[in-house]
């Protein structure tokens, strides 16, 4: 009697060992599916082409004061080429065929489109005229974070703005602009003084850091932006096809794949959004540095 109870303690708890495994099994493999699928966002030394994957150069770190930078070329930094070469090819086949015609034709006719509205609705309202020689500077941030959003939306691409050293280095060079266009019309003697905020010398040790933060919050949020809307967008897309393998029914299939449809369709729109809220953000923040110095004037 004693040992048929053991017996049947014995397979009870097997039972429920095996539930538990086979519990925790399915939730590893759920997760894996995740960080399978996750691994296709990030940044990697490969790239991939249908059936099979490039490897890319690999270099040795090179040590900086105790500091190890690895300068091997990625993914990301392929596609970052791939937008700069499309940039280029576009915009100089643009500009052969307008001159060739006044009237703009095809894709001369196209790029005009965006120059023009950029000029009118981005430049001039937020820098005034004198803010149209900063327009290729402008125009080049633009459309080549353009080109770097789309990419990623493209079979095998990778979205070069979803990585924060990209969006970092172009909040960089956005924070070089603001200073050098603030300068340049301000002169340094006055853009120095600006630093104060007008104080009294006593406050200056408040006022000089607080101002210095305030020029280095400028590029933090450009950079942030950029990179946590691309981000989120693609992780959406991501989350949306783990479905279909979690679920692993025909039935449920339909219904994300719609949601996947609508949401690309979405992400082309906020490919342009995020170019358009950069570029606009740099020429206002350029604006206010130029601008400083005739607002004293006018009020002197």
């Amino acid at each position: 009697m004693v040992c048929s109870l053991l017996d049947t303690l014995n397979t009870h708890t097997q039972t429920a060992a095996s539930v538990t495994d086979t519990v925790l099994s399915h939730t590893e493999h759920k997760e894996n599916i995740f960080v399978e699928l996750l691994h296709h966002i990030q940044d990697s030394k490969s790239v991939e082409i249908p059936f099979d994957h490039i490897e890319l150069p690999h270099f040795l770190p090179i040590n900086i004061f105790g500091i190890e930078f690895d300068l091997s070329i990625t993914k990301h930094v392929v596609f970052l080429w791939v937008a700069a070469f499309i940039v280029l090819i576009v915009t100089v086949a643009a500009a052969r065929r307008n001159k060739k015609t006044l009237i703009p034709k095809g894709i001369g006719n196209l790029i005009e489109v965006f120059i023009v509205f950029i000029r009118d609705e981005i430049v001039v309202p937020n820098m005034g005229r004198s803010g149209i020689k900063y327009m290729p500077y402008l125009l080049t941030t633009f459309f080549f974070i353009l080109i770097m959003n789309l990419i990623g939306l493209v079979p095998y691409g990778a979205t070069s703005t979803s990585n924060v050293s990209v969006t970092a280095g172009l909040a960089i060079i956005a924070f070089i602009m603001i200073q050098y266009s603030a300068i340049r019309k301000q002169g340094l003697g006055h853009y120095l003084a600006h630093l104060t905020g007008g104080m009294h010398w006593i406050l200056w040790p408040i006022m000089i850091p607080t101002e210095i933060l305030g020029l280095l919050t400028k590029p933090f949020v450009l950079c942030i932006r950029l990179f946590a809307n691309m981000t989120g967008g693609h992780i959406v897309i991501v989350s949306l096809i783990g479905l279909i393998f979690i679920f692993q029914t025909i039935w449920i299939a339909p219904i994300p794949i719609a949601f996947l449809i609508g949401i690309n369709m979405f992400e082309i729109f906020v490919a342009l959004l995020q170019a358009y809220i950069f570029t606009i953000l740099t020429a206002i923040f350029m604006g206010l540095g130029m601008q400083a110095s005739e607002h004293e004037e006018n009020s002197h």
